[in-house]
């Protein structure tokens, strides 16, 4: 399936590319690269850009700093969530704290909603 998105957002994508946060590059380098599925990094989908995209199984991987503990941000986290969910997406959210205090956690969660096991892994 296509997800359509927004032409101005394409750059922004791009940038966010080339500055991962730590714990988007440690998810990325020490795990989902090593997938053996196709996974995008912030993959422009409608009007967001998701952290992480996993296509043939319709998942988004968020990862949460500490601004998203912010009432407007959580509000805007739920709109996002919504709008993901009727686009027949499945949203794993995680936070900064998940990826460097509990990352085997994360990993096997992920795992879990691939309906695969760390044997899996490349």
């Amino acid at each position: 399936m296509i997800y359509n998105y927004k032409q101005p957002l394409v750059k922004n994508a791009q940038t966010l590319r080339k500055n991962m946060t730590p714990e988007e590059k440690h998810l990325w380098y020490d795990f989902l690269k090593k997938l053996p599925i196709t996974v995008n990094r912030q993959k422009n989908i409608g009007n967001y850009i998701a952290d992480f995209f996993i296509a043939k199984e319709r998942i988004v991987i968020e990862i949460d700093g500490i601004q998203h503990k912010m009432p407007e941000a959580e509000k805007a986290d739920r709109q996002r969530d919504d709008d993901f969910t009727r686009l027949g997406i499945t949203v794993l959210r995680y936070n900064n704290k998940d990826i460097n205090k509990n990352f085997n956690m994360v990993c096997e969660d992920i795992l879990k909603y691939l309906k695969l096991t760390a044997k899996d892994l490349k």
